[in-house]
């Protein structure tokens, strides 16, 4: 929007150039999606794509119609071929195999140091990923401290000094769910808890940590819907970025 106001007062957009490109505001309909291309005004991200449950087809013209009026694009539980179907039309288009996200950042300013992204095993690396390529697109640095599960507790004190300066953390785990109770013990910052899927029987998809967390005894812990790494990501960097903005204040 302020690009487009800039253009208009100096005479490199004309009032009918302005006036298309205000036309796609505050959405565009696609038919099959109506694209929010205001969300980045309200939010100061651009709407974010779950390519889960669209075909290739789908995820490549709301991508295109996004990244037509932005400079930043992500798109989550995606796998490789849908990812070269973006390609072939968005060249720069990165895939991070292991979050199953694609992203796209044609304006990359630097990183806010302050986000954590502890998990507690291998098995819940997907989930982990997924939430730490969300906080870096949307202008978080995610510091990775992985398979650090409280079976082998002496892993996760390795990284205290990191836990403790970060000014919010993200706990992945599944099992029993008990890790970002333990994190949350030790650190000041706010605990994002995310349940993961990964576990025996009883696990019930997720569904025992994810009650294990909410009944956390430690305050200050925040908890997400189970495999929800995304919205673990997207909290902690806007909580990062509102942090970084007082202290400059």
């Amino acid at each position: 929007m302020r690009e487009l106001l800039t253009g208009l007062q100096t005479g490199t957009l004309s009032i009918d150039e302005t006036l298309e490109r205000l036309r796609r505001f505050p959405y565009e309909d696609l038919g099959f999606a109506a694209v929010d291309h205001h969300r980045a005004l309200r939010r100061g991200f651009p709407e974010v794509i779950l390519g889960q449950g669209k075909t290739d087809e789908q995820v490549v013209a709301i991508g295109e119609r996004l990244l037509s009026q932005g400079d930043r694009l992500l798109v989550t539980r995606v796998d490789a071929s849908t990812y070269a179907a973006l390609k072939e039309i968005i060249s720069d288009a990165v895939y991070h195999a292991t979050a199953r996200a694609i992203s796209v950042n044609r304006h990359p300013q630097p990183l806010l140091d302050g986000v954590a992204i502890v998990c507690a095993g291998t098995s819940d690396l997907a989930v982990a990923e997924e939430a730490a390529v969300t906080a870096e697109i949307v202008g978080s640095r995610a510091e990775r401290i992985y398979d650090v599960g409280v079976a082998g507790l002496h892993r996760l004190l390795g990284h205290l000094a990191v836990l403790q300066e970060s000014k919010v953390v993200v706990a992945v785990a599944g099992m029993e769910g008990a890790l970002p109770s333990v994190v949350a013990g030790l650190v000041a910052a706010p605990v994002i808890a995310v349940p993961t899927s990964i576990g025996y029987g009883a696990s019930l998809q997720g569904l025992a940590p994810l009650l294990a967390m909410l009944n956390s005894c430690v305050p200050g812990v925040a908890v997400v819907n189970i495999d929800n790494g995304f919205g673990a990501g997207y909290l902690a960097a806007m909580i990062n970025r509102l942090a970084w903005q007082e202290r400059r204040d």
